[in-house]
């Protein structure tokens, strides 16, 4: 999974962003409201944290902007503005959730999750495609009955396909989840990440369709 962190402050961003990366997410920081709309011109993500006090473009200007333009990605501010007018504004004018400065990281990696899920149109805290069942806190998967813990690249590919089952995901596709801008990747990297989940996880669980990508099943 892929977040956009929109923070100028750089003592926040660098924590905020090794926080995401140990948690197995894909991050790319930019430190202002111009830099965060162009990212997403350019990058699908499956989440925005914005801060709202920002150089080039402030916050609320950066929600209107994409909402205008019929951008759905979720977005979650992170704003130190405790006051329940910026709060009001800041839910009025698109995101999705709003959370004070300061928090607790746990908090607001379950805050992702959730905003996440709610895009995705699932309301259980797991991923499932009734073959399959993937904990986004634990990064621990069950299948028949039997649980198995996932690295974190693994965790993300399985989450990315698991997201949207029967989906097919390229090459590309997954790559862009699973590596943020300035982390280097590997010709087979997606190759050896599926060879290794299906070692883990049965040779069935995730199809290849040839010249497109790879999907898993949707159950019955």
């Amino acid at each position: 999974m892929r977040i956009l962190l929109v923070e100028d402050d750089a003592m926040i961003g660098e924590a905020i962003s090794q926080a995401l990366k140990d948690a197995s997410y894909a991050v790319d920081w930019v430190c202002d409201g111009q830099a965060a709309l162009s990212a997403v011109s350019s990058q699908r993500y499956d989440a925005m944290l914005l801060d709202l006090g920002l150089p080039q473009k402030d916050g609320v200007e950066v929600l209107r902007v994409l909402r205008a333009n019929e951008n759905s990605i979720p977005i979650l501010i992170v704003s130190a503005r405790d006051a329940v007018e910026d709060r009001i504004q800041g839910l009025d004018s698109g995101a999705d959730d709003y959370i004070l400065k300061p928090f607790e990281m746990a908090e607001l990696l379950a805050r992702i999750r959730a905003t996440v899920r709610r895009n995705a149109g699932v309301a259980a805290p797991t991923l499932s495609n009734g073959i399959l069942s993937l904990d986004p806190v634990s990064r621990e998967v069950t299948i028949d009955g039997m649980t198995t813990q996932l690295s974190g690249r693994e965790f993300s590919l399985l989450q990315a396909l698991l997201i949207r089952p029967g989906a097919i995901l390229s090459r590309v596709e997954l790559e862009d989840r699973i590596y943020g801008w300035n982390e280097e990747v590997e010709s087979n990297a997606v190759e050896f990440l599926i060879h290794s989940l299906r070692k883990k996880l049965g040779s069935s669980t995730i199809r290849n369709v040839r010249g497109v990508g790879w999907m898993v099943a949707k159950g019955k």
